[in-house]
């Protein structure tokens, strides 16, 4: 905080951290036009403020190998990213999906997404119904093979009996 900003009631917005923001009649107003607590009196007057959660109207506005994911961040934020289905895993309590516009992988917490039964159904499945899992070495053996882009006999015949892993 600068020096006088005691005086003047300026103060960092508590969402996205810009320095600037005031708080009148008990309302933040942050001079970010990306923020939610987004004022024209302290902004840009041509900016559009940004809405807090994105929401889809229609199912046609996901297109077609993705998935709408509906997200409760730390603050309370309710966000919805558009991710690529065939790019989603679980990693322990984490799903990490390649998201819509940059395609950059996020991980996302399983208990704070709001439709983790719809994100699970997407997810690609790696064994077939009815098939058992690899042992740990044949796991092993996929797993370097894989990182190291490199292929052997062994790793042909277990990639022959497991082809999604």
């Amino acid at each position: 905080m600068g020096f006088l900003d005691f005086f003047t009631g300026k103060k960092k917005c508590p969402i996205c951290g810009t320095r600037g923001a005031k708080e009148i009649k008990g309302r933040i107003h942050c001079p970010n036009p990306t923020c939610s607590y987004f004022s024209k009196m302290l902004g840009k007057s041509d900016a559009v403020p940004a809405r807090a959660s994105i929401t889809f109207s229609q199912p046609a506005d996901v297109p077609d190998g993705s998935v709408a994911i509906q997200y409760r961040n730390f603050r309370g934020v309710e966000k919805t990213f558009v991710g690529e289905a065939a790019s989603a895993r679980r990693s322990q309590n984490h799903i990490t999906v390649k998201v819509a516009p940059q395609g950059t992988r996020i991980a996302l917490a399983r208990d704070r997404i709001l439709n983790l039964n719809e994100v699970e159904a997407a997810l690609p499945q790696r064994l077939a119904p009815g098939q058992d899992r690899p042992t740990r070495q044949e796991v092993q053996v996929l797993n370097y093979h894989t990182k190291c882009r490199s292929t052997s006999r062994l790793y042909e015949s277990i990639r022959a009996k497991y082809p999604n892993w």
